[in-house]
């Protein structure tokens, strides 16, 4: 007999989930500790500073402009973080969850060794085992000076000083909120993007979200690609780039490099070739069915760590909840990721729900498609005389009636908001 009915692996969205019906910083994930959360309230902090400067036209006597203090927001938000920390830890015991904070690999395909921070082993076997390690930020090794000077989105929420004249490398939605808030907050920011900004997000929103960014700011160095990072006696860093269409390298100094460039799944530690579980070659996640089982039966792997699945904190939530009720209810339903809605949380928030136009087209072709759309807007923008011009609603349809809704995209102020509620109308 083993120790336990279930074990999970992780303490993240998904293991979370799964456990309630061990991690570098406390319980919670990436997105309690270094993701969503503290990300959009640092959002908030640059949304705010824009509410500051409307505040005048509607009759505050708001001396401008308003200094911001890094410090202190950190502080704030680290504070709410730890909060939750504790809420989590709190949740476990009262649901009779036994927490161990060691680090897990396997040792078979039923049983698994713990290592303490202190070297402590404890061998721990159970019946059902969920892997819900997640993933981690990808560092470029190949450039020079890039680990020992850079940073990523696992480090910028727990700066205690403020970044400075900050350079973002990478063109996905890490990327482009981080320099939004950064931005926002006033400081001096480039993203440098190799090839297309947002490439697996609808292109026409894309490229309305970056022009947005651009107009209030945010610098962009597109067709670059950084081959080397130095730190100047002064403290500063030299990055140097080559721009890929003129040939030509080029060079400036920032304070921080933020390296948003993709995220790996945390497999490699797990010794999984001890447990038999198949990884992808490609991308190193491990393999799974639509029950969330891996090659082998009673191990099963959810959240971003899983091949194929959305990187979403409430898909794996839902997912470690539905898989808990099969294993120990009487439940058969799986997770469904169709229409799945998203937001991300750029200056000019981008929020959608089913298929971009390109999807789209690619899977009904051309004709058989029908957008409808408009820019707009918004009353609060009125007043303040601030510029619209990228507030955008597109809806792609099935042209043949009823005209089937397959993708809404909606850009402009509270997007998620907007979004979760017509999800429900488009599931």
């Amino acid at each position: 007999a083993q120790d336990y009915d279930l074990l999970v692996i992780g303490g993240g969205s998904g293991g979370l989930a799964c456990a309630k019906e061990g991690t570098r910083w406390g319980l919670g994930g990436t997105c309690v500790n270094v993701g969503c959360i503290p990300k959009k309230l640092m959002h908030q902090a640059a949304l705010l500073g824009g509410m500051i400067r409307d505040a005048r036209h509607y009759g505050w006597e708001v001396a401008q402009p308003v200094p911001h203090s890094w410090r202190k927001m950190a502080e704030a938000v680290q504070n709410h973080v730890k909060s939750l920390n504790w809420g989590h830890r709190v949740q476990l015991q009262d649901r009779k969850v036994k927490y161990f904070n060691v680090k897990a690999s396997f040792v078979n395909e039923h049983t698994v060794r713990g290592v303490a921070k202190d070297g402590k082993e404890t061998l721990l076997s159970a019946d059902n085992i969920v892997i819900a390690t997640g993933g981690r930020p990808r560092y470029p090794t190949q450039i020079e000076g890039a680990l020992e000077y850079g940073i990523t989105s696992d480090d910028i929420f727990w700066l205690k000083e403020s970044p400075g004249k900050t350079l973002v490398v990478g063109a996905g939605y890490v990327a482009l909120e981080c320099a939004g808030f950064l931005t926002g907050i006033g400081l001096d920011t480039t993203v440098m993007i190799r090839s297309v900004p947002l490439r697996s997000f609808d292109q026409q929103m894309s490229s309305l979200v970056t022009e947005y960014m651009a107009s209030h700011g945010t610098r962009f160095l597109r067709g670059c690609t950084p081959s080397q990072v130095r730190r100047l006696p002064a403290g500063r860093l030299q990055v140097t780039w080559e721009d890929r269409t003129s040939g030509k390298e080029d060079t400036d100094t920032f304070d921080t490099v933020l390296w948003a460039i993709g995220r790996v799944p945390e497999t490699g530690s797990l010794n999984l070739e001890k447990s038999g579980v198949k990884t992808s070659p490609d991308s190193q996640k491990i393999l799974v069915d639509s029950w969330d089982a891996t090659s082998v039966p009673h191990i099963y792997a959810i959240g971003d760590v899983a091949e194929g699945r959305p990187e979403l904190t409430p898909t794996a939530i839902m997912a470690g909840r539905l898989l808990a009720q099969r294993l120990f209810g009487p439940s058969s339903a799986l997770m469904d990721y169709d229409n799945v809605p998203t937001t991300v949380f750029t200056p000019l928030e981008y929020g959608c729900v089913g298929l971009s136009e390109e999807e789209a087209v690619a899977r009904h072709g051309q004709e058989h498609v029908e957008v409808y759309h408009a820019y707009y807007k918004p009353l609060e923008f009125t007043v303040a005389e601030r510029d619209a011009s990228q507030c955008y609603i597109k809806m792609v349809c099935l042209r043949e009636p009823p005209q089937l809704v397959l993708g809404l995209h909606f850009l402009g102020p509270n997007a998620g908001e907007v979004t979760q509620g017509f999800a429900l109308g488009i599931r």
